[in-house]
């Protein structure tokens, strides 16, 4: 069962295993926090894993810590674990087997993982039905194909839209203008997005032109936008019917809304925890560069 990538975001040192053989190896514990400490055969065991030693030792404090803020209750992993199972079928054991699961109960320790992951996540996220009704809509209208100008201010975006209307060319206009890398593409934005993919301004807009329409100037987090729709490309597959879909498509959206500030409310409970790196190498594992940005 994979994880969930609550971590992604932060940057750590890429260092060799063979740092492990320090003179802090003598330790029993190589971390240690008022959440809990990992001990160095936990860790040693983890590292079987192939993955890089920063990578593993992250991922096992952070489990920690979100262990002991959260609380996941055995009949809800039971409820999750059944519904996979049925989910599955007859290929279950596949499952287990391409997961390097010993047997199930490590598999129900991995869903607890994700269930915690998830509380974390989304504890402080309300998704509307209005904004789940919107979401639904732009779903089953499909995906946009579309070219645009950023411009840093309000002003600038009308002169380019006024251009625009005069006649002038989008992709001459959008190499003149445009501060982000579609400049030199006339624009383009490339693949066809769908929803959720673009900041809500933008993907409102985008989802509410017609082909060949220019937008007024939009104003998001990143500047001023000047949007054309290209294409709509309608959905590959058909989308179920909205009070079929609706649940898990909330539970969607307040993960990917729960991800926007991930990264400063999980440094809030490191720190909190006390979490103190016993191996010297690491003592910076979870010092994030002055200039770090969080992709959303």
């Amino acid at each position: 069962m994979k994880k969930l990538a609550i971590a992604a975001s932060i940057t750590a040192a890429v260092l060799t295993l063979s740092a492990c053989s320090s003179d802090d190896s003598k330790t029993e514990n190589v971390v240690e926090s008022d959440a809990g400490n990992v001990t160095k055969e936990e860790y040693y065991q983890e590292l079987k894993s192939g993955q890089e030693g920063p990578t593993i030792l992250q991922q096992m404090v952070i489990e920690k810590v979100l262990a002991d803020k959260y609380e996941v209750e055995d009949d809800v992993v039971e409820e999750e674990f059944t519904s996979l199972k049925e989910q599955y079928g007859e290929q279950f054991e596949m499952v287990l087997q391409q997961g390097n699961y010993a047997d199930e109960d490590e598999l129900k320790e991995d869903l607890r993982s994700n269930l915690i992951q998830e509380k974390f996540l989304t504890e402080d996220v309300e998704i509307t039905d209005e904004e789940l009704q919107k979401r639904y809509d732009y779903m089953k209208k499909g995906k946009i194909e579309a070219r645009h100008i950023l411009v840093e201010d309000e002003e600038t975006a009308k002169e380019v839209k006024q251009k625009l209307d005069d006649g002038g060319d989008f992709a001459e206009l959008a190499a003149e203008y445009s501060t982000d890398g579609s400049a030199q593409n006339g624009g383009n934005l490339g693949e066809p997005f769908g929803p959720g993919q673009m900041v809500k301004p933008f993907e409102d807009a985008a989802y509410n032109l017609e082909v060949g329409v220019i937008s007024e100037p939009v104003e998001t987090e990143h500047g001023w936008h000047v949007i054309e729709v290209l294409d709509i490309v309608e959905p590959e597959q058909e989308v179920g019917a909205y009070e079929d879909i609706k649940e898990d498509l909330r539970k969607s959206m307040a993960l990917q809304e729960g991800q926007k500030n991930a990264q400063e409310k999980l440094m809030t409970l490191l720190e909190d925890s006390n979490v103190d790196i016993k191996i010297e190498e690491y003592k910076d594992l979870f010092e994030q560069p002055e200039q770090a940005a969080v992709p959303q």
